[in-house]
This record gives structure tokens, C-alpha cells and sequence, in this order.
């Protein structure tokens, strides 16, 4: 098995895949679907550095669930599987699954 260890503010992304149904129940084939702007970091770089050389961390992590801009990064290929490598400023914000507070009436 082939791993990547991004460098410095880099990220490797996996896609998530979308639904190939249409709300309305048409099936959307596969040359025709857009690719998703979503996906999980698989690995993250340990962060850039300032103009005093300083070390910054990056915002998001391994198992993270992100958003990114349509173009963005590198397609790359691993043991079959298609990821992408990108630069964390190229994501726009972390997906994160908040609780419900409603009460059943």
C-alpha cells in the first residue's frame, strides 16, 4: 500500500461520492454527473511557515469533511483509488454535524 505524507500547508482529499439520483427519482449516469466539491482529508502536512519562520498548524486533520472550490488541487491516483492534493487555503470550511434540539411533539 502506497501512502503520501503532504508537505508543509498541502492536504490529501478523497472525494465523497454524491447520490446518482435526482430528488425527483432520475438516474443522473455517471459522464454526466458533476464531481462533487466535498470530501474527507485523508492526511494533512504539518502546517506553513510565517515570515519569522514560525511553524503554523493547520485548521483541519485527518477525518475532517471539507468543502473546496471546484478547480481545486491535483488530481492524483493511489493503488486505484483518485484523491486530490491541495493547498489548505483552497478549502473554503470544515463540514461539521450539529445536534438537533428540536423535541418531538
Amino acid at each position: 500500500m502506497t501512502t503520501i505524507r503532504p508537505l508543509h500547508d498541502r492536504v490529501l482529499v478523497q472525494r465523497v461520492e454524491q447520490e446518482e439520483k435526482t430528488a425527483g427519482g432520475i438516474i443522473i449516469p455517471g459522464t454526466a454527473q458533476e464531481k462533487p466539491m466535498e470530501g474527507i482529508v485523508i492526511a494533512a502536512g504539518s502546517g506553513a511557515r510565517d515570515q519569522t519562520g514560525k511553524l503554523q498548524p493547520l485548521d483541519v486533520k485527518a477525518g475532517d469533511r471539507i468543502l473546496f472550490g471546484k478547480w481545486s488541487g491535483t488530481e492524483v491516483k493511489l493503488d486505484g483509488q483518485d484523491y486530490i492534493v491541495m493547498k489548505e487555503s483552497d478549502i473554503m470550511g470544515i463540514i461539521e454535524k450539529t445536534k438537533s434540539t428540536k423535541k418531538a411533539a
